[in-house]
């Protein structure tokens, strides 16, 4: 624990003002990452991490009890703990935060629901506005502000539109409450589209479609990562601004639904949008890497660097604080996120993806890894930020 940093709703009295309930630690759940870096590679990545923007696409930079299988109590009490000690380790500038999202069963047992979005934004914001080294994301000013001042920024995002229902103008209200990205559907099928689990791939809806082009005038990112194939094209097709697919990998290379196909990839890059490479336990394998570790990503990562080109891809490890296999455990029924469907790869279950375990280590790892393999400075500071900033300079205009 870094000492003197604010410790998540410390205004409040646990087990007075919510449940004490044990959290994961920031730092130590498990061994470091052995990169065997030399003392001149580890100095040009720290270099690299402290002088530029770094920006994780996608990541819950929060803690979660040290037993998973508390999560559903502790989501109850509407009060995710933000890692502020990790989050000011991580060398990030901006972490895309999702929230509770699938696991946002404040009020009940089914998740995506709108009063339980609502009270997520809102508790987490009221928690931030207690201390002063990480800040809400809501403007490029925001962004330059957080670099230039050595904060860590929060973009707020949601990994489905689900809690929209057929209301378009909640769309309008989640940005005034300081949402600035949202992805189309997850799993299960919506008012806007088919999530990628659908066994009838559906596309957008023309419900769907008017929910882009006013996500488009409001200035609400796009996330197509959990949505259907034929949804990700059709958003891709009719979006005006640049669509991003912030934490996902590259189908050809490990054959499952949670992969995309090279046409949907292309096409998000054809948007001018961005592909961040996600770390999700046993989601981004590789017939290379079948132990998901950092080696797997990396495939994926220079798969699609290959396929789209340099400038449209990026990292969106979708980490946590706290064990996030027991994580898919606990909350499997709700998020379906297995990797393997029937008669797809076998692979090795791991207790953790070894180098992208938390939102602490993850870019230390990757900047290390891309120092090591011999990127260039310019190519380095692309895909640990640039592109992202160059998609939402046209999200945002």
């Amino acid at each position: 624990m870094t000492a003197g940093v604010y410790e998540s709703y410390g205004y409040l009295t646990p087990g007075v003002d919510f449940p004490a309930i044990e959290l994961a630690p920031e730092f130590g759940r498990v061994p470091p990452y052995a990169g065997g870096l030399s003392e001149l590679e580890r100095e040009r990545a720290e270099r690299l991490l402290r002088d530029n923007i770094v920006i994780s696409l996608h990541d819950h930079p929060v803690r979660f009890p040290a037993d998973m299988r508390q999560t559903p109590e502790y989501n109850r009490t509407g009060r995710q703990h933000t890692a502020f000690a990790g989050l000011l380790a991580s060398g990030m500038t901006v972490v895309f935060d999702n929230m509770m999202d699938g696991t946002a069963c404040v009020t009940g047992n089914a998740p995506w629901r709108w009063l339980d979005i609502i009270t997520d934004l809102g508790m987490r914001q009221a928690d931030i506005a207690h201390q002063s080294g990480v800040i809400v994301i809501r403007t490029m000013d925001d962004i330059e502000h957080a670099h230039r001042s050595g904060k860590v920024g929060l973009l707020f995002g949601l990994e489905a539109a689900t809690p929209i229902e057929n209301e378009l103008d909640r769309l309008d209200v989640l940005y005034g409450l300081g949402l600035r990205q949202i992805g189309i559907a997850y799993s299960d099928a919506n008012a806007l589209g088919s999530g990628l689990n659908e066994t009838t791939d559906g596309g957008l809806t023309d419900f769907g479609r008017r929910a882009v082009a006013r996500m488009n005038r409001l200035g609400l990112a796009i996330d197509i990562s959990h949505s259907s194939d034929r949804t990700g094209l059709d958003v891709c097709a009719v979006s005006e601004r640049p669509v991003f697919m912030t934490h996902a990998g590259a189908r050809a290379v490990w054959d499952t639904p949670r992969m995309k196909p090279d046409d949907v990839l292309r096409a998000v890059a054809e948007t001018g949008g961005v592909i961040g490479m996600s770390a999700a336990p046993h989601t981004t394998l590789s017939e290379a890497h079948p132990r998901h570790t950092i080696l797997s990503v990396m495939d994926h990562f220079r798969y699609c660097l290959d396929l789209v080109g340099i400038e449209h891809v990026a990292f969106g490890p979708d980490t946590l604080y706290g064990d996030h296999v027991g994580l898919h455990t606990v909350f499997g029924h709700l998020l379906k996120v297995g990797a393997a469907a029937p008669g797809g790869p076998s692979f090795e279950k791991v207790e953790y993806v070894d180098g992208l375990e938390n939102p602490t280590e993850n870019f230390h790892n990757i900047c290390g890894l891309l120092v090591q393999e011999g990127f260039s400075d310019s190519e380095i500071t692309a895909v640990l930020g640039g592109n992202i900033l160059r998609a939402l300079e046209r999200i945002w205009a």
